[in-house]
């Protein structure tokens, strides 16, 4: 019987599922630690890169709306970044550039980085936050300057950089037509002036 009841209950533990290891809370401390420095540098990059950071506060919007924002960003090499306040003072912290973006550092906030096209991406979330009805900015900061909304809607009114690049190439178009135009006449006028100088030599 003895043996009976020992197979039954080694078969019944057997059942049982395996308990998960215990991770030491040491260990998941430090991971933790390298994951927000990770997140950091990745930040302090971002920001290296960008001419101009906007501030949006996304909340209130879902999953779906947010990678709507990113996907009109996309073609104004504008990034659409939520990270928490705390990463965000770390990652700004020592950088004249961007220090004065602490202020805007409440509440939840997503963080609109543009490389180049900066009219065209203030045009973008002007866009999104007009057919969403959500999502405010709370500011902005250019060349190291904080923004005031007046400002921000004058940047959104610049043309985007195709327009700009498009008109740039006209005026050059129109420039080099000039000068041709110009040095195809110097033969011609060149001659006339010859022409005037012998007539009048000999009279």
């Amino acid at each position: 019987m003895d043996l009976i009841k020992a197979a039954s209950f080694k078969k019944d533990f057997a059942a049982f599922p395996a308990l998960p290891k215990l991770r030491s809370k040491k260990t998941t401390m430090g991971r933790t630690l390298e994951n927000k420095q990770q997140i950091v540098t990745e930040i302090r990059s971002l920001l290296d890169d960008s001419e101009m950071a906007v501030v949006l506060d996304y909340k209130g919007l879902t999953i779906k709306e947010m990678s709507d924002l990113r996907s009109r960003l996309q073609t104004t090499n504008g990034i659409c970044k939520v990270t928490k306040n705390s990463l965000m003072r770390k990652a700004i912290d020592g950088d004249s550039n961007w220090n004065d973006l602490e202020s805007l550092l409440t509440g939840t906030n997503a963080f609109v980085l543009i490389k180049e096209d900066v009219g065209g991406a203030v045009k973008a979330i002007q866009s999104f936050q007009k057919d969403t009805n959500k999502s405010e900015t709370k500011g902005a900061l250019f060349e190291g300057r904080l923004l005031s909304n007046s400002e921000i809607k004058e940047i959104a009114s610049l043309p985007s950089k195709e327009v700009l690049m498009a008109k740039i190439a006209g005026a050059i178009n129109g420039v080099a037509t000039k000068i041709a135009i110009s040095i195809n006449e110097v033969p011609s006028g060149l001659a006339r002036s010859l022409k005037q100088h012998s007539e009048k030599s000999e009279s």
